[in-house]
């Protein structure tokens, strides 16, 4: 009888696990601009384990297809944002099981491409292209464009889609504004003052609220989708870059590169609840998908931090490429 009590409660111990694995299986992809390689992390052992060259200088940004065999990386250019530099003309697409590039797609003239996102319903991909002052759509499996949409400002730098696929947002650095397109229709809605240079942009988790950091301020601009209006500012340890929501919708948690933190808002209270050091200059967070674990990319560091949400500290230090910057989720379906 306490024989088979054990084996009971090993194989729900087990299958415990295995369905929390398998919630939480993928990779993590990680550009590495100073290398010029797309980085791959395994989550489990915090070790990355492959490079895959991209073949131009350099990606920024990285975008995985929703069944999680294809990166898209964006090649910029050896520029920083409004910087003199190269412009990048191009954007690869690497294939994650053979690990290499299997197909580039021309843009025709140099556009700075850097933010890429998949569209959740309609399956596209949207990358911002700065030098055009656009948001450029293309169909992920023939590396084609079908479309562009107007931002009516420059430096359309990164890029924010709703849930229901219908509504982006860009953060425009130079500007510092905000775009609203209707990506249904191909437009813009609208431009929202923000502050005098903004820097990345990310949404919560019921889309009710977008988030720029002011890069001249310790500020955190709270931005209403409904309105359209900047509604509140929320004060940071220093200036702000990166952010990402917590599934869960209680969360925001903020790079915040000169302080070498990770500031957490508690979006109840709209305010700082706690922050979290990492190391040198963090740039991009990625919140796995369930909730347990954010990743960090600190760029003058070459690491990236992978925070313990449910303990608020640095559960590991990952050894990644020089200037990782750049990071996504590639799930394993």
């Amino acid at each position: 009888m306490v024989r088979m009590l054990r084996i009971r409660m090993v194989c729900v111990f087990s299958c415990v696990l295995a369905a929390s694995e398998s919630f939480a299986a993928g990779w993590l992809l990680v550009a590495n601009k100073g290398d010029q390689t797309l980085g791959i992390v395994d989550p489990a052992s915090y070790l990355q384990i492959a490079v895959i060259r991209e073949g131009g200088v350099t990606g920024h940004e990285v975008a995985a297809s929703p069944d999680g065999k294809t990166a898209y990386v964006p090649i910029y250019g050896n520029s920083g944002v409004g910087r003199p530099g190269t412009d990048g003309a191009n954007l690869v697409a690497i294939d994650l099981e053979q690990r290499k590039v299997i197909g580039t797609l021309q843009f025709g003239h140099g556009v700075r491409p850097h933010c890429a996102v998949f569209g959740p319903k309609d399956g596209l991909l949207y990358v911002t292209t700065e030098l055009d002052k656009t948001v450029t759509v293309i169909d992920p499996r023939t590396l084609r464009i079908v479309g562009t949409i107007p931002t009516g400002q420059a430096e359309s730098h990164m890029l924010a889609i709703t849930h229901d696929g219908k509504r982006g947002y860009t953060s425009n650095v130079g500007p510092g504004t905000v775009s609203v397109l209707d990506l249904e229709k191909r437009r813009t809605i609208a431009v929202i003052p923000v502050c005098h240079e903004a820097q990345r942009i990310s949404l919560s988790t019921d889309d009710e609220w977008m988030f720029t950091s002011d890069e001249n301020e310790p500020r955190l601009a709270v931005i209403s989708t409904r309105s359209n209006r900047v509604e509140k500012w929320i004060p940071l340890p220093a200036t702000g870059y990166g952010t990402a929501a917590t599934p869960d919708g209680r969360w925001l948690l903020v790079a915040v590169p000169d302080a070498h933190k990770v500031a957490a808002v508690d979006l109840r209270a709209m305010a700082v609840a706690r922050a979290i050091d990492v190391p040198a200059a963090p740039q991009e967070i990625v919140i796995r998908p369930d909730g347990r674990v954010a990743y960090v990319s600190c760029d003058a560091s070459a690491k990236i931090a992978a925070i313990d949400l449910s303990e608020w500290k640095v559960a590991a230090l990952i050894d990644a490429g020089k200037y990782a910057d750049g990071l996504a989720w590639a799930a394993d379906r």
